[in-house]
């Protein structure tokens, strides 16, 4: 058997190669610690007369293998001893281990890899070149730390060169200390006195108190000192360290805190799912002490690297902990001369750290509260603002579900008044029918001068003068609000102008309103709420300008909100958008059920034409008369009904043939998921939903391999309800609320429920994941046959839709497809799944030529996945660099060419969404080429490389030009692509910009939501599948319609999302106009009902419809349509009001 080998590229290899220009020294010690190098930097001078001449640097610089070869070169062959410290064992550095070993060992240089953290790594052992015994003895004096432990490390390291120099053993310093300003270390039961304040408690890393680098620490302590709380610090070597659990433990009972402070990274999660700050049972703030400069941070719109991403915020989130803000960066001190290395220390980041200890103070003020006298506010959104969508969030009845919770409150103790608004008040407010509050202008003004000069300016350059502001009459600022004793529930107010409120929400170079601004001022000074609920996906506040995460004060979000605490009830399979809301708001997203599921089933014409099918099968082989009288009759139906265009029969097929594409379209359309009902926040669905997602789950677990048991799956979606209701009351008292997994549940996720818990996503630098990976090239195979299928040969160049979301449901899917385009695969580190590089399959491997892919990336995509794009960017580099003919590698041939390998485009910085679906819809666009413009503006950016969001029109114009097909994908059951207009803007968008540039790619939609078979079909093919199955589907309208005005709102959000595709693309036939308009505005019982509770959203539907006409993107077979529209107009405008 003869092995093809494979070749591959390192993520290391993207790194910049420097050289640190050291000179050779007797002892060399490397380590990715810099208390490490700081204390061994300190013992030295201290005995540098009786100390062999040393050199530090830090593995941060030497990534780049380049870099290791020069510093070996310059400073390694001259040494006689050499020690490396490798946080995170062998594969974290495998390189520069390796090649320094094979020196060492070649030249007889004395040489200890030593483990960065407390798990042993046998494989560094055997890299060595000392004995056990003597790497064990460094080992634990580097991890005892300390200056004391690295003078004596240092000693026994001259000891053996062959210096006389005596050496004391390595001292254990407890795993966990105390320690107080201006004293420094102290017993941790000293802490455990009594204090009549709030007590926050904070914990830190022992090597940083060991090598005196607390300045921040310390800061932040005076700063919660100042806000009225106790603060308690305790050091530690690591939170799962579990020598640390009794001293800890009994602190935190003694103190009881009101809140912790946390600046240790990763996770602590134990075997059993806890950790050892549970016990306090308040919530964590996590605090960022970053490794990166302040000057880097201030620049940057992500706000962190991705080591910092991961380390200090993602998995922190995955124990629960809300992220506060960063209150140092490191700064790297003088150079010294002797060491040749200038130690790097934490810089206190004054401004950031009194905002932490003011949001620290305010949670700690919730658990010091009665219930009854906290003031709550709940806000509901204005997205997408458009008639009749106020209050939406994605798949929740809203006005039921802020009822369900105002009864909540009452039951639990709040002031909710006299009774608990119902939800008939709340749709009341949504329709301007609700008391009016008064923001005066010099309360404003006041509020306003708070804010830095730059924002005042931006507020002033945008919008003007307050009292020109829409909201503002009559001296003072006017919103709608429902009060109920201490509760109040509102509307969020628009963020930009009227005339272009969607597209407004994602413009990230223009601030909000005054009125915006107004409103959350009154709430946080005058209404003095204690915290915030957004009640669910999603607001306008987290995509405000500013940082990605890790925010300043210049950044709208915090500007705006302040140290509010926020509890953000979200659907618990958007972890991209939750994230979102929890890293830019420091918000606590509460998982909540996606709406129940069933299945479409037939109805009216289809179900009739079901029955002929069936009855056509059994009259096969008895009766060829009666058999070719119903092929006829069959056929002709399906011809009318226009079935037959959408599953694309032609009239020349024999008649057998075509009735089974039709069985086989019925089947497809009969069993599509279809949402019945919207979920009811604190609510369990009725038995039959809780049963249908049941059987979803589990199916779907059986298909990917994994076995559910179906009494356990049905036991936790029962049980959600509850853990929603306990989990909302657990968070406005100020206590902790348990993490758990964001995920699509109808994927087989059991670990998603139950829900009500603090939603987490997975460490971006595991995507793509193993599984993933195998899923990406499935879909790849898949879409590789159906492009084959419909045009004869390979593709030679796609274009892919990537979104955060769904990469973090997934795992990284569409990533893996992309790569498995290219004829590569991730390269994974052993120990901890992270992605390291990718490797390349030799054509032969392959069986097929490569594919040119480029990723067209969602803007929260690029803010979470700096890693992957460079990660794709390597692959394309990889790949183009090939020494193979230009007919099977695409990517080689455009370098021979001397193109530009770009491949991963996006929108600007900072910006979010692609623009030609918010036109659309404005309706007042001229031409399609005008919405293809605007997309083709919107995503023109490029990254990957030394590319950050640079501008390359041109070259993402032939991207588009040049591409074969669009592919977007759809990884789970719970939502379709008429959902929203995002698809339509970004599928959409995309089909009218390659029109516009005289090109006509296929444009296909890949079902991946069962991943072990996924399904390629058109998007004409799928948009009719959806039309047929939920929206003129009689059982989903009825379903929405029991939901009153938010119900109405969902079929409104379906026909826009209709009317955007067909505004920039051809996938959408005038028969499923025909469909839905029957099935909704002639239906005189629908259209009685709709009227009645949203009239707002009848008439936008009314208005699409009746744009549709005049543009003659839809020619109805009948004449009547016209005028039944305006009949319709009529009635909407005898109503009292439509907002």
């Amino acid at each position: 058997m003869h092995l093809l080998a494979t070749s591959g590229a390192d993520l290391d290899d993207l790194e910049q190669a420097v050289d640190l220009a050291q000179s050779p020294a007797d002892i060399v010690v490397l380590s990715f610690s810099d208390s490490d190098l700081s204390a061994l930097g300190e013992a030295w001078t201290g005995a540098s007369a009786e100390l062999p001449t040393l050199r530090l640097a830090s593995l941060k610089r030497l990534k780049h293998p380049m870099s290791v070869d020069l510093y070996i070169d310059n400073v390694i062959v001259g040494a006689r001893a050499v020690v490396v410290r490798c946080l995170g064992g062998l594969d974290y550095w495998r390189y520069g281990m390796e090649r320094i070993a094979a020196v060492c060992r070649s030249r007889k240089i004395l040489f200890a890899a030593l483990p960065g953290d407390d798990r042993a790594d046998d494989r560094l052992d055997d890299l060595s070149t000392l004995p056990k015994d003597a790497t064990a003895r460094l080992y634990g004096y580097l991890h005892e730390g300390g200056v004391g432990n690295a003078r004596e490390a240092m000693r026994y390291l001259a000891t053996l060169l062959g210096r006389a120099t005596p050496f004391a053993e390595p001292v254990a310093i407890g795993s966990i200390v105390g320690f107080v300003p201006d004293r420094g270390a102290v017993a941790v039961d000293d802490l455990c006195r009594s204090d009549a304040r709030p007590t926050a408690l904070m914990v830190f890393y022992r090597a940083s108190l060991l090598a005196a680098d607390t300045a921040a620490i310390a800061e932040l302590m005076r700063a919660l000192e100042s806000e009225g709380l106790a603060a308690a610090a305790v050091a530690v070597t690591s939170l799962k360290d579990p020598s640390i659990a009794d001293a800890l433990g009994r602190l935190m009972r003694q103190r009881c805190p009101a809140i912790i402070l946390n600046a240790t990274a990763f996770s602590a999660l134990r075997d059993d799912g806890t950790t050892v700050l549970d016990v306090a049972d308040v919530p964590v703030l996590q605090i960022v002490q970053a490794q990166s400069t302040e000057e880097a941070w201030a620049s940057s719109s992500r706000g962190l690297s991705p080591t910092d991403l991961a380390m200090n915020v993602v998995l922190p989130e995955l124990d629960g902990r809300l992220l506060a803000r960063p209150i140092a960066f490191k700064g790297e001190m003088p150079v010294d001369p002797r060491l040749q290395f200038g130690a790097a220390r934490y810089v206190p980041q004054h401004d950031r750290i009194g905002f932490v200890a003011r949001l620290a103070a305010r949670w700690a003020q919730l658990r010091a509260l009665p219930a009854a006298e906290r003031r709550v506010a709940l806000m509901l959104s204005d997205y997408p603002a458009r008639g009749g969508r106020r209050g939406y969030a994605v798949g929740l009845d809203t006005s039921a579900s802020a009822a369900g919770i105002a009864g909540l409150l009452a039951k639990a103790g709040y002031d909710v008044g006299d009774a608990p608004p119902a939800a008939e008040a709340v749709e009341a407010l949504l329709r301007d029918e609700a008391d009016e509050i008064a923001v005066p202008l010099a309360f404003y003004q006041r509020a306003l001068a708070l804010l830095p000069d730059d924002l005042q300016r931006a507020l002033q350059d945008s919008w003007g003068e307050a009292d020109a502001d829409p909201a503002f009459r009559d001296g003072a600022f006017r919103f709608s609000m429902l009060r109920a004793g201490k509760l109040i529930i509102l509307l969020q107010p628009d963020r930009g102008s009227r005339a272009d409120r969607k597209s407004g929400y994602h413009d990230t170079t223009v601030p909000p309103r005054h009125a915006y601004v107004a409103l959350y001022a009154y709430l946080r000074e005058a209404a003095t709420v204690d915290a915030l609920i957004h009640l669910g996906a999603h607001g306008t506040l987290e995509w405000l300008p500013g940082k990605a995460l890790a925010l300043s004060s210049a950044c709208w979000p915090e500007a705006v909100l302040g140290p509010l605490p926020v509890i953000y009830p979200f659907i618990v399979n958007n972890p991209g958008e939750a994230m979102q809301a929890k890293r830019r708001l420091a918000a606590l997203t509460l998982g909540h059920l996606t709406p129940p599921l069933s299945q479409a089933g037939l109805h009216g014409p289809l179900l009739e034409l079901e029955g002929l099918v069936e009855e056509y099968a059994e009259a096969d082989g008895l009766d060829k008369r009666r058999l070719k009288l119903l092929e006829d009759e069959i056929i002709a139906r399906a011809w009318q009904s226009g079935l037959a265009a959408d599953c694309g029969l032609d009239r020349t097929m024999s008649g057998r043939e075509a009735i089974a594409q039709l069985d086989a379209q019925l089947c497809d359309i009969k069993e599509l998921a279809v949402r019945d009902r919207l979920h009811v926040f604190g609510q369990a669905p009725e038995a039959a939903a809780i049963g249908l997602l049941a059987d979803a789950m589990t199916a779907a677990a059986g298909q990917t391999g994994g076995v559910l048991d179906r009494v356990e799956v049905e036991a936790r979606l029962e049980a959600s309800a509850a853990a929603e209701r306990s989990a909302l009351l657990a968070a406005l008292a100020g206590r902790r609320v348990a993490a758990g997994p964001a995920g699509a549940p109808s994927r087989g996720r059991l670990d998603v429920l139950p829900t009500g818990r603090n939603l987490t996503a997975i460490d971006p630098r595991a995507i793509p994941t193993r599984t993933a990976a195998l899923v990406g090239v499935r879909a790849a195979d898949e879409v590789i046959r159906r492009y084959l299928q419909d045009h004869g040969d390979y593709p030679r160049s796609l274009m892919l839709d990537l979104w955060a979301s769904a990469s973090l449901r997934t795992g990284g899917d569409d990533l893996a497809q992309a790569l498995a385009y290219l004829g590569v695969r991730p390269r994974w580190d052993l120990n901890s799944n992270r992605v390291t590089g990718v490797d390349v399959l030799p054509l032969a491997r392959l069986d097929r030529p490569r594919i040119d892919a480029t990723l067209r990336i969602s803007g929260l995509f690029r803010d979470l996945f700096e890693a992957q794009i460079a990660l794709f960017d390597l692959a394309v580099q990889t790949v183009a660099a090939l020494d193979e003919d230009n007919a099977d590698n695409p990517l080689a041939a455009a370098r021979r060419r001397g193109e530009s390998l770009a491949r991963v485009f996006g929108g600007a910085p900072g910006s979010y969404g692609a623009v030609a679906a918010d036109l659309a819809l404005g309706m007042a666009w001229d031409s399609r080429a005008k919405l293809g413009e605007a997309y083709l503006e919107s995503a023109s950016y490029s990254f990957g490389g030394e590319r950050e969001g640079v501008s390359a029109s041109d070259t993402f114009r032939e991207r588009v030009r040049s591409a074969d097909a669009l592919v977007h994908a759809q990884d789970d059951r719970e939502r379709d692509l008429l959902d929203g207009e995002e698809v339509a803007d970004f599928a959409g968008g995309f089909a009218a910009a390659a029109t516009s540039l005289g090109a006509a790619p296929a444009l296909l939609h890949l079902d991946t939501s069962r991943p072990e078979a996924p399904k390629a079909r058109s998007f004409g093919e799928e948009i009719a599948r959806v039309v047929r199955g939920r929206v003129a589907n009689p059982r989903w309208i009825s379903g929405m319609l029991a939901h009153g005005y938010r119900g109405v709102a969902e079929i409104a959000q379906a026909i826009d999302a209709l009317y955007a595709f067909a505004a920039t693309s051809d996938t959408v036939p005038e028969h499923l106009f025909d469909l839905a308009h029957g099935a909704l505005l002639r239906d005189e019982a629908v259209l009685d009902a709709m009227v009645a509770r949203n009239p707002a959203a009848v008439a936008t539907m009314a208005a699409r419809f009746e744009d549709l006409l005049r543009r003659r993107l839809w020619v109805p077979r009948r004449n009547a349509v016209a005028d039944e529209l305006a009949v319709v107009r009529a009635r909407l405008t005898q109503t009292e009001k439509v907002t």
